[in-house]
C-alpha cells in the first residue's frame, strides 16, 4: 500500500514537472506555516515557477527508519535535511525558499531552555547558506511569523513561545542574510500588518491569512524571476 502511494506521488510530480519544465524550479523547506500557505503559493506561482517542497515520506513496514516529515522543523533539522538532500544529483532547484525559527524558540516550561539556542541557530543558518550557495542554488529567506504570548502559552503547556524570542531570532537571521545579500521576505511584518484575530490556535493562521501570505510571497518571487527585485 505504501509503495502504491509513493508511486502515485512520483507520477503526479513527474507530470507536474513535465508541464513546467521550462520554468525555474522552486523548492520550499519550512515549518507548518509554510505547509499551510503552500497550496495557495503553488496556485499563485502557476506558470511562473515549478513548485515543490519537503514532503512527508512514510517509511515502509519493513524499514526501521523514521518517516520523513513535511515540516522542516528547527534549524538543526533543516540543516541535516539539506545536507542529505543536496547529495542527490537530481536535486537541483533553481531557488530554495527557506524558513526556520518557530521550532528553535520552543522554550521548556521547566528549565527555560530553548530547543535551539541563539548561537547555534546563527551557526546553523550560516552553514545552510554555505551549503546552498556552494551548489550554485539561489536562496530566499522567509522571516519567522509572529506569536501571541498570552494566546500561545495558555494553550500550549509542554513548551512556550515568546514574541521577544521571535524578534531576537529574526534579527540574527536578518544580519546573516543581509550581509550575504540573500533576498529576505518579511512575512513577519506583513502578517502583523493584517490586523487582529489572525490565529486559529496557539500559532497557526486562518485560511484567509494563509492566502494573503502566499500572495505576498508569490509577488516577491515573481519579481525575482523577472529581475525587478
Amino acid at each position: 500500500m505504501v509503495n502504491k502511494i509513493l508511486l502515485i506521488l512520483k507520477i503526479g510530480l513527474f507530470i507536474t514537472y513535465w508541464n513546467n519544465a521550462d520554468k525555474p524550479k522552486l523548492f520550499v523547506v519550512g515549518d507548518s506555516i509554510s505547509m499551510q500557505y503552500g497550496p495557495y503559493l503553488e496556485q499563485y506561482l502557476n506558470g511562473k515557477y515549478f513548485y515543490d517542497r519537503k514532503r512527508e515520506e512514510p517509511s515502509s513496514p519493513q524499514s526501521k527508519e523514521k518517516p520523513k516529515y513535511a515540516n522542516g522543523g528547527d534549524s538543526d533539522r533543516v540543516l541535516a535535511y539539506l545536507q542529505n538532500q543536496l547529495k542527490a544529483p537530481d536535486f537541483r532547484p533553481d531557488v530554495l525558499l527557506i524558513n526556520c525559527g518557530l521550532h528553535d524558540i520552543k522554550t521548556d516550561v521547566q528549565t527555560g531552555k530553548k530547543q535551539v539556542d541563539l548561537e547555534t541557530y546563527k551557526q546553523n543558518l550560516e552553514q545552510i547558506y554555505d551549503l546552498i550557495t556552494k551548489k550554485g542554488i539561489s536562496m530566499v529567506w522567509v522571516r519567522t511569523t509572529p506569536v501571541d504570548d498570552a494566546q500561545h502559552n495558555s494553550k500550549q503547556q509542554t513548551f512556550h513561545r515568546y514574541a521577544a524570542d521571535v524578534a531576537k531570532y529574526n534579527e540574527v537571521a536578518d544580519t546573516i542574510f543581509k550581509s550575504r545579500k540573500v533576498p529576505i521576505i518579511d512575512l513577519h511584518q506583513f502578517t502583523l500588518n493584517l490586523g487582529e484575530g489572525l490565529f486559529t490556535d496557539h500559532v497557526h493562521f486562518g485560511e484567509e491569512t494563509r492566502a494573503k501570505q502566499a500572495a505576498y510571497i508569490a509577488g516577491f518571487l515573481s519579481s525575482l524571476s523577472t529581475g525587478t527585485k
